[in-house]
């Protein structure tokens, strides 16, 4: 196995941001942002599957399932449903979710944070995203803020650079850098990252 070319510091994330999406398949989208991205979790399930002889291990391999991503937000706008759910609108503005709902394939991409001001990105090339529950509850003598979920699976698929179909991508910058984080981007989206601002305006991205 040849020697990895990434250099990254042994130092823990403190923070997420930035999480991209795009659909799949569509040549007029666009990458699209959902703003304010609270938590996210991405589950890769694999097993060592066994087989025995001779009372011992005769060999060994592993099994991989799909890869289940969830996202919490601070609000999921309801554009970024139709273009994720596959949500219909109608005529004169209504949204509406039903059985005959197709969601798109997407890909997506989200950034974690160091304080020192470099980043990882994680890339998932191909999935398909789920209609959230709606649970809300009614304003007390104080004012809490709620928050939105969205959940979804991935599949391996063909991505630039590699020889075998993947599912999950990681890239690492330093501070000052943007060369995996460009890299990244053009792999999963086909298409460079749209320079958005720490600030939160979003350049070239749809949100």
């Amino acid at each position: 196995m040849a020697e990895p070319k990434i250099n990254q510091p042994h130092k823990a994330t403190t923070g997420v941001k930035h999480f991209d999406y795009k659909v799949i398949g569509d040549e007029a989208a666009k990458i699209n942002r959902v703003n304010f991205l609270q938590s996210i979790g991405v589950t890769m399930e694999q097993e060592i599957v066994k087989a025995y002889g001779d009372n011992t291990t005769a060999e060994m391999a592993t099994s991989s399932g799909d890869i289940e991503v969830t996202g919490g937000f601070h609000k999921v706008p309801l554009q970024d449903k139709v273009r994720m759910l596959g949500w219909e609108e109608s005529e004169n503005g209504l949204i509406g979710t039903g059985g005959n709902d197709n969601p798109p394939y997407v890909g997506v991409i989200f950034t974690q944070t160091y304080e020192d001001g470099s980043a990882e990105y994680v890339g998932l090339p191909k999935g398909i995203f789920t209609r959230p529950s709606i649970e809300k509850e009614t304003k007390g003598e104080s004012t809490e803020f709620s928050s939105d979920e969205i959940s979804g699976q991935f599949q391996d698929d063909k991505v630039p650079g590699f020889s075998d179909d993947k599912s999950v991508i990681f890239a690492y910058d330093p501070k000052g850098e943007t060369t995996q984080r460009d890299a990244i981007y053009q792999a999963i989206f086909g298409e460079p990252h749209p320079d958005a601002d720490e600030d939160g305006n979003q350049g070239g991205v749809e949100g």
